[in-house]
């Protein structure tokens, strides 16, 4: 009879677990969201930038909505890598500082010249990998 019980147990456990991990899977992106506010912050704040872009589009003729879309989609990400870095907020934000500066790059390459902008964000780039480098020891 002590088999029996310890038999049950066990299966409870288990099913226990597996709900558990069930309950994980469900949490999904909800909670992920939830748990990174600069995430959430950084998403809401480009479609906001990109409503208010389109929306001035309307308004004035001979402007290109695109390129200014892109620098502030650009910016918005460099400022969002640049809270990573504070310790409350910490997170890798490497990705989000190369992101950040291939977004600016197409803005301005559309205003400027691709052939000024591109080099000098490849040189911001590299730059980036040096100091993280450097950093790392």
């Amino acid at each position: 009879m002590s088999e029996q019980r310890h038999d049950e147990k066990e299966e409870e456990k288990r099913g226990e677990k597996e709900e558990e991990k069930r309950h994980e899977k469900d949490r999904g992106w909800d909670e992920k969201w939830r748990h990174d506010p600069v995430r959430t912050i950084t998403f809401a704040a480009i479609l906001i930038w990109g409503g208010i872009v389109a929306l001035i589009g309307n308004f004035v003729h001979n402007w290109d909505g695109w390129a200014i879309f892109f620098i502030g989609a650009g910016a918005i990400m460099i400022i969002k890598a640049l809270v990573r870095l504070t310790p409350a907020y910490r997170r890798a934000s490497g990705g989000s500082f190369v992101i950040g500066f291939i977004l600016l790059g197409i803005g301005l390459g559309w205003l400027i010249s691709w052939a000024y902008v591109w080099p000098i964000v490849l040189i911001l780039i590299a730059l980036l990998i040096i100091f993280r480098g450097l950093r790392r020891r």
